[in-house]
């Protein structure tokens, strides 16, 4: 039976390209309908675009498959954004009022307008995130009503290489593919795997992905910092697989014998592991090789994370991702921070069904495509596919047009939604407009004030003065008579 109301989400990886479709439950819960996932490491590098012909190619291969299997099509998507160039960075916009001013609502969207208008070197602001407000001296998250004489905003900027945002929108414009929503990818993990005293307290979510990892730091209920580090798992297995052997047989020999700690006491130094029927590798060798590569990624992953919140995070760290599933990488971790607090999160918080042995596995692969899922709150579904008919074929049935939100203001941007390029142009456009009205303001205040200047130079000049006088003087004659 064709699904009539379903959600759609695809995550770009590094390795895998995912694309999930799901029914929301009226309990919140989601029930998985179809899950498609292809090999990307050709076109995709670092979570980054790099061939759009093939990222379209295979955007278009997920889409066909899960329309096969939904046996309706499918109007639009909602996207991951993620990726090597993403980075986080503070800003701060102020302004001065008169005396016993008192805030309100514009005035917080025009320093959130400023922060969104600020232009950073061949870097693209995919979202702001508010941090607080100092109204004179003290700090408040919600400043509206209250008098003060300076208003300071706040803001965590995420920011993305213009090139590679670019790409993914092309991806999915020569693929023909509409796109409902994009988000940060991290900020829907963290909202999917962090609990609300996670975040309260203060905690590190640490995503270990095939080609990178991604360390958001929150306190407070707040993103205050995120970065991704191009380092991850495949990284560990290219370096076993400098031991003479393939890529294949190094990815096999780190699932079985890999290790993130193990007590130098416990290494036998007799001990060999099999590389296939033929050869063998030292024990302490390969533990070296592993153990050494995932601590250059512990110990970028701590000094991503800003040295205030050392000491707050009484949350502890949270890891996920495929490559948190290696025995003992709690300890790895433990050893290195010093933070003893350390939970592995191997599946999101929703309440999720599905028969699919990729998502049942529960070993935190899934969970950033199920955040996205999660986040989706349009309906994804077109017309029914005609059985009968072909479904790729020019016969095929034309799709609904797809649903549309209204324009959003800028308070009511969620967190973690990343403009598309359209919005982009349409705030772009409003701002040259307000900037162009703020002009003309400004010439035709400075011309009424030459104006008035002029008008005062001619009346305090001596000419005017003296004919003011004669003036004045035959007035007075005249009345005299």
């Amino acid at each position: 039976m064709a699904a009539k109301d379903f959600i759609v989400a695809i995550e770009l990886g590094s390795s895998k390209m995912t694309g999930i479709a799901g029914k929301k439950n009226l309990d919140g819960s989601i029930q998985v309908l179809a899950v498609v996932r292809e090999e990307s490491s050709s076109f995709i590098r670092k979570g980054v675009v790099y061939n759009i012909d093939k990222t379209a190619l295979c955007l278009t291969n997920i889409i066909q498959k899960l329309t096969a299997q939904l046996k309706t099509e499918i109007t639009q998507v909602y996207v991951g954004v993620g990726g090597q160039s993403i980075r986080s960075i503070r800003n701060v916009i102020s302004k001065d009022l008169p005396a016993e001013t008192k805030v309100t609502q514009n005035m917080v969207i025009e320093l959130m307008d400023a922060n969104r208008n600020m232009k950073y070197p061949d870097q693209e602001i995919l979202d702001a995130a508010v941090q607080e407000y100092r109204v004179d001296s003290q700090l408040q998250l919600d400043p509206v009503g209250i008098q003060c004489t300076r208003l300071e905003g706040n803001f965590l900027n995420i920011l993305e290489r213009k090139s590679f945002y670019k790409n993914l929108n092309k991806c999915f414009e020569a693929a023909g593919i509409n796109v409902a929503e994009m988000y940060l990818a991290p900020l829907a993990l963290a909202d999917s795997v962090l609990t609300e005293a996670e975040k309260r307290s203060g905690c590190a979510l640490i995503d270990i992905g095939a080609d990178t990892t991604t360390v958001s730091v929150y306190s407070k209920n707040l993103l205050r910092h995120l970065a991704v580090i191009p380092l991850g798992s495949n990284n560990i297995t290219k370096d076993i697989a400098s031991m003479q052997m393939e890529e294949s047989d190094a990815e096999k020999m780190k699932l079985k014998y890999g290790n993130a700690y193990t007590d130098n006491n416990e290494i036998d130094n007799n001990l060999k592991y099999s590389i296939d029927s033929e050869r063998q590798i030292e024990s302490r060798k390969f533990i070296e090789i592993v153990e050494g590569r995932l601590e250059e990624i512990i110990v970028n992953v701590w000094y991503q994370i800003p040295s205030e919140y050392y000491d707050t995070l009484l949350g502890g760290l949270v890891l996920t991702g495929g490559g948190s599933n290696m025995k003992n990488i709690e300890k790895a971790f433990q050893n290195y921070t010093h933070i003893d607090k350390i939970r592995i999160a191997k599946f999101v918080t929703q309440t999720i069904t599905a028969s699919n042995p990729e998502i049942t596995a529960k070993n935190g692969t899934m969970n950033t495509v199920l955040g996205l899922l999660a986040k989706g709150d349009i309906n994804c579904a077109g017309s029914e596919i005609n059985p009968n008919g072909d479904l790729f074929g020019s016969h095929a049935p034309a799709a609904a047009s797809p649903e549309q939100r209204p324009p959003r203001q800028a308070t009511e941007t969620p967190a973690g939604v990343v403009r598309t390029t359209e919005e982009i142009k349409r705030a772009e456009e409003e701002a040259r407009r307000k900037k162009e009205e703020e002009e003309r303001i400004a010439r035709e205040e400075e011309e009424a004030e030459r104006l008035r200047l002029a008008e005062e130079r001619k009346k305090n000049s001596l000419w005017n003065k003296a004919l003011t006088g004669i003036k004045k003087f035959g007035k007075t004659i005249i009345e005299d008579e």
